[in-house]
């Protein structure tokens, strides 16, 4: 009998014991989480559940106040400039400069992360998000769907092993949502993974892999995908969530 071979290669995103402390009020309280390669995790959850301060903590904008988190098996605190190499970030802050254009921030990001041909790659991304008509505008001049978009190609530039992605849809139209979903797709595709939060239930089943319902910082529901009930999901999600 052949003995199976079991990968021991640890998951992309592990998550231990996580607290966030703000002003002694808890943001999170206790984080046990993982993400395989290759995976897409969702986490839903109320205004104020702590969703945008997960994403910061893993992106390394927020320390935690305590237990650990590893990215592709480094663990933050010790490692934060090699983490950020490895990951990006798309949120509410697009981390463009508003006076050059779209194509002028996109080369200053990818020389900045050693991609190979900027010039080429930010073309590519740009393709992507459908943005070339627009790609020598000011992003400062864009509005603010426009911008998101461009942010979405920015963080991809430079193929990055782990996406974080804090509520993506929010102002953008049908085909710039579409284009996520391509995106994240391709990330997948190539062993990346992704950890996203986001408000809409049916969109979020959709990409994911596996689901986290937050609520009040804590970790209220987990499943992987084939465990969820889709059509009893947006019942489970309002108890989960009826006392935030």
């Amino acid at each position: 009998m052949t003995e199976k071979v079991l990968d021991a290669s640890p998951p992309a995103v592990r998550v231990q014991g996580l607290t966030k402390l703000f002003g002694g009020r808890y943001a999170l309280r206790g984080i046990d989480l993982s993400v395989n390669r290759g995976e897409c995790l969702v986490v839903f959850g109320p205004n104020g559940a702590g969703k945008t301060t997960l994403v910061k903590t893993l992106s390394t904008l927020v320390r935690p106040s305590s237990g650990n988190v590893w990215l592709d098996g480094v663990n933050i605190r010790s490692k934060p400039s090699q983490i950020r190499r490895k990951i990006s970030l798309v949120s509410h802050q697009t981390f463009l400069y508003h006076d050059l254009s779209i194509y002028e921030n996109l080369k200053f990001y990818g020389k900045m992360y050693g991609v190979a041909d900027p010039e080429q790659r930010s073309r590519e991304v740009i393709a992507q998000v459908q943005l070339e008509s627009r790609m020598h505008d000011r992003v400062g001049a864009l509005s603010r769907g426009l911008q998101q978009r461009a942010s979405i190609a920015r963080s991809v530039l430079h193929n990055p092993s782990i996406l974080l992605l804090d509520e993506p849809e929010v102002g953008l139209d049908p085909q710039a949502v579409t284009a996520i979903r391509d995106i994240l797709e391709k990330i997948k595709a190539l062993g990346g993974t992704a950890v996203m939060t986001t408000h809409n239930l049916e969109q979020g089943l959709e990409l994911a892999d596996s689901v986290v319902i937050l609520n009040r910082g804590q970790i209220v529901y987990q499943a992987s995908k084939r465990e969820v009930n889709i059509g009893s999901f947006p019942q489970n999600y309002a108890r989960f969530t009826e006392a935030g």
